[in-house]
């Protein structure tokens, strides 16, 4: 059986996506004056840069981007973050990731930030499936997707132009 490719968001839609998710988090974080823009590594980190940048745009929030490092294959391993605890402690923080698939990277790296103090915890993901392993869920999302198990949902944000289809 050969393998098809739905497109499912074109750049123009991924575009409008981020923007709309800097607008929601803006609004979640308006009395803020710091907030921790949390991407997981490669794609919800490069989703996390584009909704900085547009967040930069529309507010005088200071903004301060981190990387989370997580081992998707093994998640219970030691989880790295760009930036260290005393610089997110007692700030807004809102964690980045591309697709909320199964949501065990989500819910690990949310378990990493409860070690510390924040002001607000927020979760933002471009593409959120409605089959989860764990009860986890994204404040903010672009598009929500109701798929098989067998499907897979791919983001490609590291050259233009951006695209999420599935296959």
């Amino acid at each position: 059986m050969a393998l098809t490719k739905n497109t499912i968001l074109s750049h123009k839609e991924i575009e409008h996506k981020i923007k709309r998710i800097a607008y929601q988090i803006y609004e979640s974080n308006v009395n803020e004056t710091e907030l921790i823009i949390a991407g997981i590594e490669s794609n919800g980190y490069l989703l996390a840069k584009k909704i900085k940048s547009h967040l930069d745009k529309i507010s005088t929030i200071n903004s301060t981007l981190c990387k989370v490092t997580i081992n998707k294959v093994e998640p219970t391993t030691p989880i790295k973050t760009s930036i260290s605890k005393d610089d997110y402690s007692n700030k807004s923080l809102v964690l980045i990731d591309d697709v909320l698939n199964s949501g065990s990277t989500l819910i690990y790296g949310i378990k990493h930030f409860l070690d510390v103090p924040l002001t607000q915890f927020k979760t933002a993901v471009l593409v959120n499936r409605n089959h989860k392993k764990y009860p986890v869920k994204a404040d903010f999302k672009g598009i929500s997707l109701s798929t098989s198990l067998f499907e897979h949902v791919h983001v490609n944000l590291s050259k233009q132009p951006y695209e999420a289809y599935l296959d």
